[in-house]
């Protein structure tokens, strides 16, 4: 039987999803060779990265003007290239620092030049979103991150900026989950260890008008306009996560797209967090307003009670539930493929440890 996986990524994908991949690993096709072992330019992966292409632009209702990329070296490489293909040589950009990720995005930013941190929630150890802030308009772009896997906080309005400054955001953790509109955005990127695949991709949306206007020379691998140019197929790209993604794109569009597993998702993060302000015996790291309905984050009021809730959690079947470190306690992560069922075993087990006292 099948754990019920809370972790935070690599996280949970869908068994069917799981299923046809592992197929396609022994024979991809009916071709007697293995997808990973076959020519990244063939016809049958050729097909692969424009089926997936195509779904990414059909779930997220990406207008025209846009391409989309598939490419490698995690969101981490994308703090780099972000700023080397849109900060000007003689500009400056202003981050929102909210966690972790933003704050290596930001040291990232500054190797190259004027990065304006222009709010952060570090005062409180990253437990809310800042809303008192101001980027000044003569700022090439905005970079933030919508949901914070470790704190467990995310933007739930999207900050607004000037017409002549662009709106960057690392995506990683909650992309697929609601619906958003692409067009506000002049590049999004994200990891697709969340909700779209496993680790070894990265799916970059970018609004082609802004590239090229930097006055930079930049390195060729980390030049969107080269991987625009190659259709995200300059290098050998990860066959595998690439393949993985897209069965869980088709996936999530044959169960209703992003409309239908918004309504999930938010009726996940209403059960546990329900039973979080319920229980006497837990309580939230988040600020209410800012709770991420990806990565629940929540801590006992009892410690001398975690030894038989940590075993009640184990022997349930329950995975990834450990906190990190930077905040301890508990997180659960909800991603699109945890069923509800999966967070009712959790709210159960934690009445079972109120049933105790």
């Amino acid at each position: 039987m099948k754990k019920h996986n809370f972790s935070a990524g690599p996280c949970i994908l869908p068994q069917q999803v799981l299923e046809k991949a592992s197929q396609a690993v022994l024979n991809f096709n009916n071709l007697s060779l293995s997808l990973i072992e076959i020519s990244h330019r063939s016809k049958d992966f050729v097909a692969v990265m424009d089926k997936a292409q195509a779904l990414v632009k059909e779930l997220l209702q990406v207008p025209d003007g846009y391409s989309v990329l598939f490419l490698q070296g995690g969101a981490s490489t994308q703090f780099l290239m972000t700023t080397m293909n849109l900060l000007k040589t003689s500009g400056k950009a202003a981050y929102i620092n909210t966690g972790t990720w933003s704050t290596k995005a930001i040291k990232e930013a500054k190797r190259i030049g004027d990065i304006d941190v222009i709010a952060s929630s570090e005062d409180k150890n990253f437990s809310y979103i800042p809303k008192d802030y101001t980027s000044s308009e003569d700022t090439d772009y905005l970079h933030f991150t919508s949901n914070n896997t470790i704190f467990g906080t995310q933007f739930h309005e999207f900050p607004k900026v000037s017409k002549d400054t662009m709106l960057v955001c690392d995506m990683s953790s909650d992309i697929f989950s609601r619906k958003i509109d692409v067009s506000k955005f002049d590049l999004i990127y994200a990891g697709a260890q969340k909700n779209m695949g496993p680790a070894g991709t990265t799916l970059v949306i970018i609004k082609d008008e802004i590239l090229n206007k930097t006055g930079r020379d930049i390195p060729t691998m980390l030049d969107y306009s080269t991987h625009i140019s190659k259709g995200s197929m300059f290098n050998t790209p990860p066959v595998f996560p690439i393949y993985v993604s897209m069965l869980t794109l088709e996936w999530l569009k044959n169960n209703g797209g992003v409309d239908n597993i918004e309504k999930l998702n938010n009726a996940k993060a209403q059960l546990l967090y329900s039973e979080i302000d319920r229980n006497p015996l837990f309580k939230g790291v988040a600020a209410v307003d800012d709770r991420s309905k990806m990565n629940v984050t929540f801590v006992l009021t009892d410690e001398s009670k975690q030894e038989i809730f940590d075993k009640l959690w184990n022997d349930a079947g329950i995975n990834g539930l450990k906190g990190h470190r930077s905040v301890g306690g508990y997180r659960a992560s909800i991603y699109n493929a945890l069923p509800i069922e999966s967070v009712q075993v959790l709210v159960n087990i934690m009445q079972e440890l109120e049933n105790t006292l």
